[in-house]
């Protein structure tokens, strides 16, 4: 099925989907800063994301380790700070919610170009599928680190008002 679509067809498929995605987490975080933030909202994205490792089942998308291994450190090491530094929570009327960030969306648009300039660099090496791969544990380990940040803060703006955010009356 795969090799019915030209390499050409799929580099455009991909970067779509791409686009789509940076625009929809766009949409998606300036709501968010409209409503509470909750442990299971912070934890649930990277959960849903993990399932993308069934990709691996198709022999086409595999990758060595060694790959995996440096594209997850460079989703955790360079491309979650931009993140974590727009990330910031304030208490409002007993709930947390995240603080508004101006540069927000434009960080995800230059996260945006950035993975698009190393996809033609990265398909010379390894195929499309093989690049998706990759780029799925990049975007892994930076919203992993993120998601993990983001936890600790929420722990620590609850416990500045709270002792037990799970039991308050304990």
């Amino acid at each position: 099925m795969m090799d019915a679509i030209s390499p050409f067809y799929m580099r455009i498929i991909a970067t779509a989907v791409m686009i789509l995605m940076a625009v929809s987490v766009i949409i998606v975080r300036l709501k968010a800063s409209n409503r509470p933030v909750t442990i299971k909202k912070i934890i649930i994205p990277p959960l849903g994301m993990a399932t993308g490792f069934a990709m691996f089942v198709e022999p086409q998308m595999r990758i060595s380790v060694l790959y995996g291994v440096i594209a997850f450190a460079a989703g955790w090491l360079l491309f979650s700070y931009p993140l974590i530094r727009t990330t910031h929570f304030e208490m409002k009327g007993g709930q947390v919610f995240a603080k508004r960030s101006s540069g927000f969306a434009f960080i995800l648009i230059g996260l945006l170009v950035i993975r698009l300039a190393l996809h033609e660099v990265i398909e010379q090496y390894v195929s499309i599928l093989q690049t998706g791969s990759l780029f799925f544990i990049l975007a892994f380990g930076m919203i992993v680190r993120w998601r993990l940040y983001m936890l600790k803060k929420y722990r620590a703006i609850t416990n500045q008002t709270d002792t037990n955010p799970i039991n308050p009356e304990a």
